[in-house]
Order: structure tokens, then sequence, then C-alpha cells
């Protein structure tokens, strides 16, 4: 870790103020799943829940991406978060003077939370870019990742401890408070003012500037690299955690509660370990090199992975404790290694997107990446029903590792047009 990031106090406050309003909407959201599976019974209730919020995305991302560019960076992210702080605010005295939430307000929740959501990662695209040097995005990203990891871990523990003790309303209490702790402490933080604002805003100038990100994107190899190896990553490797691990845990190993839990927890604990176990590769490799590797790896991994589920490797042994372990060792690595890519994945981007074209670029990246999820889950899922696991993973990880092929000139590429990128960071 650069000992300047740690020094510097905009950098800090900009990490707690995200941490803490991290935390408190991953306890929200974990509180209303349980509160809807509670009310309703219903898993197609509660998966309409989690799928409601791709709706807004879709609509609202090219917009959001322009304004995001548009306007001053931090006026946008202390009002977004003082407005999510609103929002839950309202929503909780609703609650309590209701003393429930029909599945209609919880869908009006859902989808506000999501636009401001989507408002508030555009203009954030560009902040931490602007704020260091270049040579410090890989360890602001790695620090970045390790922070907001940390607080994914945390937050269904402690949203699971304060929804059994005290119910919904304290969550929401708790989630109004720290968006608004987090909006008071981006208002002390100095951000670069490095927007790009149009002489007259209207239609005619948000569909030039617009157009102009989409040339951006198409023009500019290593940004279209970056969608697309995202995009086919998460079309192919998110069913894998999302579905596959828990199908193959649960249904092929027949693991118990606390085995799975267990699993879980491992699988979470493996993207907070991660720049700490490759913090040396992640500072002395080149980040084009790094993102290469990273990538690679995990597709050898996963196909590591291939036998375990089979009867082949089942039959060996009397009890699952055998298979559950080795794919529990092998799901950290594979875990650790995706953390590893997305810091490399993202500190190129960051690198070669400009800074006041970031939030069109960073929201078409992020709304591509998205939309093939549930994609992927969908096809990945129903092949899970029909083949053996194995195959599905064999499928995933060769899918990964043609796909990195295919785009390993462009990243080494980049290397050579930066050739100080990731080297020689100072560690602490």
């Amino acid at each position: 870790m650069n000992i300047d990031l740690i020094k510097d106090r905009n950098f800090i406050l900009l990490i707690l103020g995200k941490f803490v309003s991290l935390l408190g909407s991953n306890m929200q959201q974990f509180a209303l799943s349980l509160y809807v599976l509670e009310i309703t019974g219903s898993a197609t209730i509660f998966a309409s829940m989690l799928s409601i919020s791709i709706l807004p995305r879709l609509i609202l991302s090219p917009i959001a991406g322009v304004f995001g560019d548009w306007f001053d960076r931090k006026k946008s992210i202390v009002i977004l978060d003082l407005l999510n702080s609103v929002i839950i605010g309202v929503f909780a005295i609703i609650f309590m003077v209701k003393g429930s939430f029909t599945i209609p307000l919880l869908y009006i929740l859902v989808i506000l939370l999501e636009i401001t959501e989507i408002f508030f990662n555009s203009a954030m695209a560009a902040v931490i870019p602007s704020m260091v040097e270049k040579d410090q995005l890989l360890d602001a990203n790695s620090f970045t990742s390790l922070v907001m990891n940390l607080g994914q871990l945390l937050a269904p523990l402690i949203g699971a401890l304060l929804y059994e003790a005290f119910g919904l309303k304290i969550l929401l209490i708790i989630n109004s408070i720290s968006f608004l702790i987090s909006g008071i402490s981006e208002i002390f933080i100095n951000i670069p003012q490095k927007h790009k604002r149009p002489e007259r805003v209207n239609l005619k100038s948000f569909k030039t500037d617009l157009i102009e990100g989409i040339k951006i994107i198409k023009n500019n190899k290593f940004i279209y690299t970056m969608i697309s190896l995202g995009t086919i990553t998460n079309f192919s490797i998110s069913p894998l955690f999302s579905v596959g691990m828990i199908y193959m845990v649960k249904e092929v190993l027949k693991a118990t509660d606390f085995q799975f839990g267990l699993f879980e927890m491992i699988l979470a604990a493996s993207l907070i370990a991660a720049p700490i176990i490759f913090s040396k590769q992640i500072k002395n490799t080149q980040v084009g090199k790094l993102c290469y590797i990273s990538f690679i790896s995990i597709g050898l991994a996963i196909l590591i992975m291939v036998p375990i589920p089979s009867e082949t490797i089942l039959n060996l042994f009397d009890s699952n404790i055998v298979p559950y372990i080795l794919l529990m060792a092998v799901s950290f690595m594979v875990g650790a290694l995706a953390t590893v890519a997305n810091i490399a994945i993202g500190t190129i981007f960051d690198q070669v997107t400009p800074l006041e074209l970031m939030g069109r670029t960073k929201t078409v990246f992020n709304l591509a990446v998205t939309v093939f999820i549930p994609v992927g889950q969908m096809i990945f899922g129903f092949l899970y029903d029909i083949i053996s696991p194995s195959y599905v993973i064999a499928i995933s990880g060769t899918i990964m590792i043609l796909s990195v092929k295919k785009y390993r000139k462009s990243l080494l590429e980049l290397d050579e047009q930066n050739p100080l990128v990731g080297v020689g960071v100072n560690e602490i």
C-alpha cells in the first residue's frame, strides 16, 4: 500500500464515506430479503425484488452517464447521498406508522434507491482517478477493494443480528443515518473539478455528448477490450458463484446448513484476502499483464474444479468432507483471483478513459456487465439441471480462457504504452 494514500485526507474520507454507506445499504438489502421471504414466503416475489432493479438501469444508465460528466461531481455525490438518507428516512417513518410494508411500497423503495445509485455511480466514476496520480491507481483500487469487500462480508452478519433482535425498522434508521454521515463526510473532500458541462444543457447537447461517449468506446480498443472482457466474464463466471456453487454444495455434496454457511464465509473471505495475498504481484506487475495472468489463472482454477463434483471423485469417499474441502479450497482461490482481476481491469479502465468522459464510459461498462449476469444465470442454471455439473464448470472455464486469449494482445499492448504502470510502487 502506498503510504501517501494513507496520508491523503481526501482519499481516506472518501473511502470511509463509501464504507459506511455500503455497510448500511447491504445490511438493509439483507434485511429486506429476509422481510420479503417472511411476509410472503414466495421465491417468485423475492426473485422479482432482486431483478426489478435492472429496469431503471437499462433506461437511465445512458442519461446518468452524461449527467455524471456534466455536473460537479462533489456536489452530485453529496446531494445523492443526502437524498438517499431522506428517502430511507421517509420509508422508516412509514414503516413505524403502519407497522409493515406492502409489496408495492417495497418495489417503490427498491426502484428509488436503484435510480439514485445509478446517478451516484456515474458521478463517482472519475472521482478516484481525478484524486490520485496514475501510478497510485493500482494501489488505490486495491485498497478500495479491500475495504468494500470487508463491508460486504460484515453487512450480512450484522444485518442478521440486528434484524433478529429489532426487526426491519432499526435497519432502515441505521441506513438513513449511514447515508447522512457519508454525505456530510464528502462535504469536506476536495475533488478536482474536471467535469465538462456544455454551454447550453438541452436535448441536442445531451445527444451530442452521448454519441461522443459511444465513439470513444468504439474507437479506443483498450476501453472496448475492458467492456468485452468484463461482459464475457460476468456471463460465464458469475453464474458459477451465484448458481453453480450453491447447487453443488447443497444438491451434489449434500452439505449441511453449517457447511454451506462456512463455505459462503470462506468464499467471502477470499475477496478480502486477495489484496493481501497477492500484494507483491499487484505492486510489481504491469497492469495489462496482471489482468491477463489473473484471468487466465481463474480459467485454469475453474478447470481444476471440474472433476470434484463428478461421480468418480464422490464415489472414492465415504462422506462429502474431502470433496467439500477441495471445492472450498479451489473456490477460495477463484474468488481471490477474481478480486485481483477486478482490481486490474478497473485500473486499466481508469487509466485509459479521459476523465471528462469517465461517467459515460463507466456507466456503459457497468450496464454491459450487469445486463449479462441474469442472462448467464438463466442459461447456466438450465445447464446445471440437464447435464453434469462437471460439464457446466468445464464450459465456464473454457469460455474464460478462450476469451482472455483473444484479448491478450490488447492487454499487453497497454503495458508497452504505459511501461511504468504497476511497477515500483512503495510499500508501507
